[in-house]
């Protein structure tokens, strides 16, 4: 057989394999899904804290809505794991929407504080495990070779609600009442139940077909012990303090005003998502672990910004430089960890990097209103800013003969996890990205 040559002289570029389409039919559906429920969540994150207080909750009551909130997103989130496992992945999702959209119509007819914390209860519950399930389903839906770009596509479309939605919110509720925003809240979080019938029956190692002794699921538990999703979580958990420091005292820092502020967090949301979208498309070129120092360094780096509170250009600056580091931190971690496991255990991936948000989310705040009592709003801030640079440490790669020797071991209970449907190396080769073998003590 003959081939004709080229007309011209091969390039790599030229010659190299054409890139595999990234927006399928079905993520396109998980696209909306997280849109959606993101949206229902932003919508009424401010706004039935400020319900409740208008009912004449005290400001303790009108925190607990919110607490609740939480509470229900971190418990879905360590029982996820356990229910996809038992459940498909299109049953766990229209569960996680029910549970979000159906408390609402209650909250219309009956809107008393305690039908409020019972609501929010369970929309955290059903919000946890959307999130958890619809990250576990964005890598299974997107090429290996563009899994970065994939999950970055995903964080930002996730991020818009955030920045739209939250403030649209409040604004609606104080303009025409709660009903519209509780009404709009319900329908949007009602899309993803229909969005999870038109989902594949079967994606990846839910697939029975293609399971294997090594394919089982894999517990929170196993999950925490391999060092591959531990490091890059602790890395993940130390910027998500900082996040929920800057969200919850930017705007009482003394001596800032509020517009500054304001343009600090706007700030800090666009640098995020382009953040995201930046780490997704280079990681998978380079390998999302290199990513990993100097995405730390810029997010500590923007922090430290802070200090100079009395420099609205130092503010949005720093604010802007936390977000982009920020911003890549969120996509290079979840890549790296999704990339360590095999199919069976990308929810128990996805599990442990909310875990990781949700738990730093909280802890900054309150940790960082202790610290600031004692040392004022500049230190502590820098403070925060430490935190980061003392998990830099982190992004370092094991040296590889400790990595061998710990192979060999043998240590009782070790079981090695490997991926036999995915060749290894999904993420660039030798870049610490790949699968791998995995001792789970």
């Amino acid at each position: 057989m003959s081939v004709s040559a080229p007309s011209r002289p091969s390039h790599p570029r030229i010659a190299a394999r054409p890139r595999s389409r990234l927006v399928s039919g079905s993520f396109a559906l998980v696209l909306v899904a997280a849109l959606c429920m993101e949206t229902s969540f932003f919508l009424l994150v401010s706004v039935t804290p400020m319900a409740a207080a208008a009912d004449g909750a005290t400001s303790t009551g009108a925190g607990l809505v919110t607490g609740v909130l939480l509470l229900g997103t971190v418990v879905a989130e360590l029982a996820s794991p356990v229910l996809m496992s038992r459940c498909s992945h299109r049953v766990t999702l229209a569960a996680g929407a029910l549970l979000m959209g159906v408390p609402l119509l209650v909250l219309l007819a009956h809107g008393t504080f305690v039908v409020t914390m019972i609501a929010s209860l369970a929309r955290g519950f059903g919000f946890g495990l959307g999130a958890v399930v619809l990250g576990a389903l964005v890598p299974l839906l997107v090429p290996a070779d563009r899994r970065g770009e994939g999950l970055a596509l995903s964080g930002v479309v996730e991020t818009i609600p955030g920045v739209v939605a939250l403030p649209a919110g409040v604004w609606l509720a104080g303009h025409a009442g709660l009903a519209p925003v509780v009404i709009v809240a319900a329908v949007t979080a009602l899309v993803p139940a229909a969005v999870a019938a038109w989902l594949p029956r079967r994606v990846g190692a839910d697939d029975p077909g293609a399971a294997s002794d090594q394919d089982q699921p894999i517990g929170l538990l196993a999950g925490l012990r391999q060092a591959g999703q531990r490091r890059p979580a602790l890395i993940f958990a130390a910027s998500t303090v900082a996040a929920g420091v800057v969200v919850s005292f930017l705007p009482l820092a003394t001596g800032l005003s509020r517009n500054v502020a304001a343009a600090g967090l706007f700030a800090q949301a666009l640098t995020g998502m382009a953040g995201r979208w930046w780490a997704g498309r280079l990681g998978d070129r380079l390998g999302h672990e290199r990513l990993l120092p100097a995405a730390l360094a810029i997010a500590a780096a923007g922090m430290a910004g802070l200090f100079w509170l009395a420099s609205p250009v130092a503010v949005i600056a720093g604010m802007g430089l936390f977000g982009l580091g920020f911003g890549a931190l969120q996509n290079a971690t979840f890549t790296l960890m999704i990339n360590r496991m095999p199919e069976s255990g990308f929810g128990t991936a996805s599990a442990i990097w909310n875990l990781a948000y949700d738990a730093g989310y909280g802890a900054g705040p309150a940790a960082f209103g202790v610290f600031v009592g004692v040392t004022g709003y500049p230190i502590a801030f820098a403070l925060s800013a430490l935190l980061m640079v003392v998990a830099l440490p982190l992004t370092r790669r094991p040296r590889p003969a400790a990595a061998a020797r710990s192979a060999r071991s043998g240590k009782r209970g070790e079981v090695v996890i490997q991926d036999r449907h995915r060749p290894l190396g999904r993420g660039v080769p030798g870049s610490g990205d790949e699968l791998g073998a995995q001792p789970v003590e």
